[in-house]
């Protein structure tokens, strides 16, 4: 039996060593005081009792696919055709595998059909998206989407017309649903939770975030509402400083790095210059002796500490162990808190103040 470190791709010495810093500068509180927003936000958090219960509020449950990923169940169409997606606050595009496609990753998963549905509206508007470990092509079309309670008409979609590589293949899921915001979206498609807002079906103009750990049931988005049954003590209330790279929640960058807030990434990332050396598909081992041993790991964002313990950045496997990836993106300075992360803390993502809450999940 071994033990893995998760998510870095970097070697465990230079991983314990990391404490980075993600804000300086004045306290959060006078910062929201001198913008005038800080009334809202203490509006906003404190409803009435049954304000999470609200109507325009609708809880879609997610699966705890092997601590790995975590899906949920949407419909398309009218009668209505269901597909398992991703919940991504790090993309923008809603898509799932159409009749369109015959790549094997849509042979292997729920296909939509335009031609069984009466509310289909197509386009000859291409799309495409690519991801860490995958990519699509294929055409945007309209059609109705029902996630939870909440039924978005008029909602654009990308319908796979291929899906290259083998990762998707073999993906307890058929497609994504992007949460981030709409500027960094494929073909200026327009995310579902920017027509939930438009349209007036959310109470209020954010959506939070609960992943349970040890692949339990009763991971969660709650679009529109924040349920305090699932953290303790207060949110911490982080500005978000830009959103064309910003994704669902983040970028922090204020003397520090940047970093976001992503649900579709399931593990850590970090700038090589930063934590160390990266060196692809290499595996980190530990002895599983030495985990009660090992510190945490603190991120600090806007001035407020935000540990990781290691039974979070390390697994026990009885494999040989965990392989790791070259982060693609744009800025060698990005960090990508992934579902690591979330296991920890429940999120909020206030797109109307353009701002994402922390508070330590139960």
């Amino acid at each position: 039996m071994v033990c893995v470190g998760l998510g870095f791709h970097i070697t465990l010495m230079a991983l314990l060593s990391c404490r980075i810093k993600l804000h300086r500068g004045k306290s959060l509180r006078r910062a929201l005081l001198d913008g005038g927003v800080l009334g809202r936000i203490l509006l906003q958090q404190s409803p009435s009792p049954a304000a999470k219960y609200h109507p325009t509020t609708a809880t879609e449950p997610l699966a705890n696919y092997m601590d790995v990923s975590y899906v949920g169940t949407i419909s398309i169409g009218t009668p209505p055709q269901e597909f398992t997606v991703i919940f991504d606050t790090g993309s923008a595009n809603l898509w799932v595998p159409s009749v369109y496609c015959s790549s094997r990753a849509c042979t292997n998963h729920r296909r939509f059909d335009p031609a069984r549905s009466s509310t289909y509206r197509g386009t000859t508007t291409s799309v495409a998206t690519w991801y860490g470990t995958g990519s699509m092509v294929g055409v945007l079309g309209y059609d109705t989407v029902t996630v939870g309670n909440i039924q978005v008409q008029n909602q654009v979609f990308g319908l796979s017309q291929a899906e290259p590589g083998s990762f998707l293949a073999h993906a307890p899921f058929d497609g994504f649903l992007g949460l981030a915001f709409p500027n960094i979206s494929s073909s200026g498609a327009t995310p579902i939770f920017d027509n939930m807002m438009s349209q007036g079906l959310v109470s209020q103009d954010l959506f939070s975030i609960y992943l349970t750990p040890n692949k339990r049931n009763g991971s969660f988005v709650l679009f529109g509402g924040i349920d305090d049954t699932y953290f303790t003590g207060n949110l911490s209330w982080i500005p978000l400083t830009h959103r064309d790279v910003a994704r669902g929640g983040g970028p922090w960058h204020q003397g520090g790095h940047l970093a976001i807030v992503d649900s579709g990434t399931s593990l850590l990332a970090g700038p090589t210059r930063s934590v160390g050396r990266a060196v692809p598909s290499l595996q980190y081992l530990v002895s599983c002796s030495f985990i009660r041993l090992l510190p945490d790991i603190v991120f600090v964002i806007a001035g407020t500490q935000f540990p990781l313990p290691p039974q979070a950045y390390i697994l026990q496997v009885s494999t040989d162990g965990f392989e790791g990836y070259t982060l693609p993106t744009a800025t060698s300075e990005l960090w990508i808190l992934g579902d690591i992360f979330l296991r920890h803390y429940y999120s909020v993502f206030d797109r109307a103040n353009g701002m994402v809450g922390l508070a330590p999940a139960v």
